[in-house]
């Protein structure tokens, strides 16, 4: 009989998981809270279709485990663009210094169609009834021999091993175990940083590359502005135009309208009018109840990522963790998701 593998969360990691599995022939039941598969990675067609990142979107050489995840799946990445004049913004009453990346430093790569290519090329490597959207899962309880996966919905799933692979904090509020998980665990899930959770990402897409035109590349750090980081958002075939980047902390407490009131003007302000004029403006504070819920107890960034009661299983033997956060290198990069995958896919 076919031993029976839950993976909980349809993010990077759980997918890389489940189609890792797959390739040994391993079935898995991918259950996904949301309503789209992707958990941090969440691309988005502006206006003119022009693909725009609002999550994860950046990866290097150094990352060499997702870099051949890529290539295996025939995915192109492509350098993010630097060439030009970069700003620096550390008053808003001063002009910003003006700095250079020299074409051969560029230190990092995007993929073509955008991130989301990723997540939709690993679903396709699965079965779609192995996949659920719109279940969360709410309680975990071992009976006997297997677990009992329970929905909110209140669905019971039996399974012989449980794959947890959402952001550890969200594991310790939202899920009910039974028999109770160690104490030392209870107590350490709170304190592991969620990646990204509390980050305002914002995008914004051009008729024209008119930043580029005018010989910048449109990176851009700020210590003034409501914009605090910037990057050139040009598509792999450079025929869709656009910038991404980050918000202040802030920024969350603003409404939308607001918030791209206070960018347009310090782009204006910085390269010019035709910043003004955007063909569309979106962004995403990372503080929705799949990726955070309840209070964290985090007093520093990648606290207790990777942390080995993350490395153990419980529930003898039945349930363990994945995830970017429980990885020991790269935790809270997409690198750290593939390396969470390939350790379990190595366990199972």
């Amino acid at each position: 009989m076919k031993e029976r593998i839950v993976i909980i969360g349809g993010g990077l990691s759980g997918l890389s998981l489940a189609y890792f599995l797959s390739k040994r022939d391993i079935e898995t039941q991918v259950l996904e809270a949301s309503p789209r598969l992707g958990g941090r990675i969440q691309t988005i067609n502006g206006t003119l279709d022009t693909p725009l990142e609002l999550g994860a979107t950046w990866f290097s050489e150094m990352h060499e485990h997702l870099d051949s995840l890529i290539h295996e799946l025939g995915l192109q990445k492509y350098p993010q663009f630097s060439k030009g004049t970069s700003l620096f913004q550390t008053k808003s009453f001063e002009p910003p210094q003006e700095f250079f990346v020299a074409e051969a430093e560029t230190p990092s790569f995007r993929l073509k169609g955008g991130t989301q290519v990723l997540i939709d090329t690993l679903a396709q490597k699965l079965a779609s009834e192995n996949i659920s959207l719109n279940t969360k899962v709410t309680a975990i309880t071992e009976v006997e021999n297997e677990l009992l996966v329970e929905t909110s919905s209140g669905q019971k799933l039996p399974a012989d091993k449980v794959i947890l692979c959402i952001p550890a904090q969200l594991a310790g509020s939202q899920i009910q175990f039974t028999p109770p998980l160690p104490e030392n665990v209870s107590n350490i899930l709170p304190t592991v940083q969620t990646w990204m959770s509390g980050a305002v990402k914002f995008v914004l897409e051009y008729n024209e590359p008119f930043w580029r035109n005018k010989g910048y590349s449109g990176m851009l750090y700020s210590h003034a502005g409501i914009v605090t980081e910037m990057y050139d958002h040009t598509n792999y075939e450079e025929n869709k135009f656009g910038f991404t980047g980050f918000l202040n902390g802030g920024a969350a407490s603003y409404s939308q309208e607001v918030r791209k009131e206070f960018v347009l003007r310090q782009l204006g302000e910085l390269l010019g009018k035709k910043a003004l004029n955007p063909v569309s403006y979106f962004d995403k504070i990372w503080t929705d109840e799949f990726i955070l819920s309840g209070n964290q107890v985090i007093q520093r960034p990648h606290q207790n990522n990777g942390h080995p009661l993350l490395q153990q299983s419980y529930m003898n033997g039945k349930l363990l963790f994945s995830g970017t956060e429980t990885a020991t290198a790269f935790s809270g990069y997409m690198e750290g998701a593939v390396i969470s995958a390939l350790r379990l896919a190595g366990i199972l």
